[in-house]
């Protein structure tokens, strides 16, 4: 899946911005886009836009690709708290075996039941 990382510290609207982004000629296939301000080189704030769904209150593989970006643009460290939305994530990118972990909270957000 691709994503597009955006590094912005001003308020945005991520209703009229994320669309533009999600359904950009550049990305045919759509695109998921991080909205990130770095706060300190270990603490990040993001919201995201999903393609298909929207603004979500967290993604994930969004918080563990923000941190793989950052560290290689020099602007956080491979230890580096972000919070979402739906509550904070602990993003580690071990440099000794290159593996990325993600430690937060699993929390139920909706329910519902669908007829069939």
């Amino acid at each position: 899946m691709p994503c597009w990382l955006l590094h912005l510290v001003d308020d945005l609207d991520i209703f009229a911005i994320g669309p533009k982004f999600e359904h950009n000629p550049v990305f045919p296939a759509r695109t998921n886009t991080e909205f990130v301000e770095v706060l300190t080189r270990s603490h990040v704030r993001m919201v995201v836009w999903e393609r298909g769904a929207g603004r979500t209150l967290a993604c994930g593989t969004g918080a563990c690709a923000t941190v793989v970006a950052g560290v290689l643009e020099g602007k956080v460290d491979r230890q580096c708290r972000v919070d979402l939305p739906g509550g904070p994530l602990h993003i580690e990118w071990r440099e000794s075996d290159n593996h990325i972990y993600m430690t937060g909270p699993a929390e139920l957000a909706f329910s519902g039941s669908v007829p069939v």
